[in-house]
């Protein structure tokens, strides 16, 4: 078999839109009709998937490989790099962790890194016609130049080209485009094929004449603009979302959730965020815990660490105070530890090694093992006859008398556990709220019934679809086609 061809896309910022156009690209490919897969050699992120061969990559390249039509897997995202604290990260190759580095460790380490990354793309090159590929942050990095595997080093080193794609939303499109392309050794420059503006508000007719200066000034043709869009379920590489205001004049139901300093798959709230009747709110260091109909404690990278941050802001009285009230409160991962009454961490997996005082409103006890448990699984609530399908990433070993009353009916077993009063529920699944019967069934015993929430994959299938319409109409799709290699007239 011939070896395929691969496009990468780099962008000026994060969040200047790679994973975006990736994943429109993957999907307006296979739409195409050609066998394409994603990949991004190393991601620095705390929102994860479980693969189909058992292992861990970024979320953002698990949803493109849904739009290829694959199921992921753990070389489309052979280095991961989950934070645990402000210099130093969990390293996990090819999907599975092979433990915690700080920054200066994993400089050296990188030339391990590099051997996995090159394996890992080499299969997918041999196996798919076409790689679509995603960058990390800017490849104007200098200070990471020598050693980089995220951006030109590892486009150097297979030979591949390269579209930049820049934000106009944030200002200085023209400053972003034309001062990255300066940073870059002459050879990095000519690999760069072309540019692309995302998030475009207005009439075209008034960019035009800076798109054209962009052509002159570089010599790098634009391959299209994108508009600004709204209503797109994909999921976020890492950041928090940005705040959904809930429509109509009825009070919307409030989910208050702690942006925990190494808050992980924050995307558990994602089915919740699409409800107009629902607002989530995420709060931040420094702001009173407000009101809420319910609270939820997310996933963590480190949950004492975290834990710790949850009492120096408040946090404790006010989930005591909420459950004085009869308000409703569900843990999720590391969140569901936190509800316990100890956490250990005997062998300082994620931190200093010792042991951590719960919250104490259920009757259980994590402890860290350095074997993570990951898995995609289906099952059922314990209190609805409604499906659950999602997926578990924990290093925790849980035990105690609360898991007798479990959350979940599992296909593997029994998960989580409710207090004896119903008003609190754990579980380790994440994906909870994104089967539509299980979302409205716990959005019912959390105090608001009569709510149809949307299917999970039938939007992110329609995503998809808007996405591929997206490149067909603005971008330069005969262009695009070239650079892979491939005649501009395939069906």
């Amino acid at each position: 078999m011939t070896a395929g061809g691969a496009l990468m896309v780099q962008g000026t910022t994060s969040d200047a839109g790679k994973s975006l156009l990736v994943t429109a690209l993957c999907r307006w490919l296979a739409r195409r009709g050609l066998r394409v897969a994603p990949f991004k050699p190393q991601n620095m992120a705390l929102n994860s998937a479980v693969t189909v061969d058992g292992g861990e990559i970024g979320r953002a390249q698990a949803v493109q490989a849904q739009a290829c039509g694959l199921a992921p897997h753990s070389d489309m995202n052979p280095v991961l790099l989950k934070p645990t604290t402000d210099r130093g990260a969990q390293v996990i190759v090819q999907g599975r962790a092979i433990g915690e580095q700080e920054a200066r460790a994993y400089l050296d380490y990188k030339r391990v890194a590099r051997r996995a990354v090159l394996e890992s793309f080499a299969r997918l090159r041999d196996a798919y016609e076409v790689v679509v590929v995603e960058g990390a942050g800017s490849p104007a990095e200098i200070n990471l130049r020598a050693h980089d595997i995220a951006n030109m080093g590892f486009a150097e080193a297979v030979d591949c080209p390269v579209v930049l794609i820049a934000d106009i939303d944030r200002g200085g499109v023209f400053a972003h485009l034309v001062g990255t392309l300066a940073l870059l050794s002459p050879s990095e420059q000519a690999r760069i094929a072309g540019f692309v503006i995302n998030r475009f508000r207005g009439d075209l007719a008034l960019l035009e004449p800076g798109l054209r200066w962009l052509e002159g000034h570089t010599g790098k043709p634009v391959l299209g603009v994108l508009p600004y869009l709204h209503g797109l379920m994909l999921e976020a590489e890492d950041a928090l979302p940005r705040a959904l205001a809930a429509a109509g004049d009825e009070r919307p139901f409030r989910v208050v959730v702690p942006a925990l300093p190494r808050i992980a798959n924050h995307t558990d709230l994602d089915p919740l965020r699409r409800l107009p009747e629902v607002e989530v709110d995420f709060v931040g260091p420094g702001r009173a815990p407000p009101p809420a109909d319910l609270i939820l404690l997310p996933g963590s990278k480190n949950v004492r660490a975290d834990l710790a941050w949850l009492r120096a802001q408040g946090w404790e009285a006010a989930i005591h105070r909420h459950l004085r009230y009869r308000g409703r409160l569900i843990g999720i991962c590391g969140g569901f530890q936190m509800l316990g009454e100890r956490i250990h961490d005997p062998l300082g997996i994620e931190g200093p090694a010792g042991s951590s005082a719960g919250l104490g409103l259920l009757g259980l006890e994590t402890t860290l093992a350095p074997e993570k448990q990951l898995r995609n699984v289906t099952g059922r609530l314990a209190f609805a006859d409604v499906a659950v399908a999602g997926y578990e990433i924990h290093a925790g070993v849980t035990q105690g008398p609360a898991l007798a009353r479990p959350a979940l009916a599992l296909a593997h077993g029994p998960d989580g556990a409710r207090s004896d009063d119903d008003q609190i529920l754990g579980t380790y699944l994440h994906g909870l709220f994104d089967e539509a019967p299980a979302c409205a069934a716990l959005l019912a015993w959390a105090g608001r019934p009569g709510l149809a929430p949307t299917d999970t994959a039938a939007a992110r299938e329609a995503t998809f679809e808007r996405l591929a319409d997206l490149v067909a109409e603005h971008l330069d799709t005969t262009a695009l086609l070239a650079l892979l290699g491939l005649p501009p007239d395939r069906t």
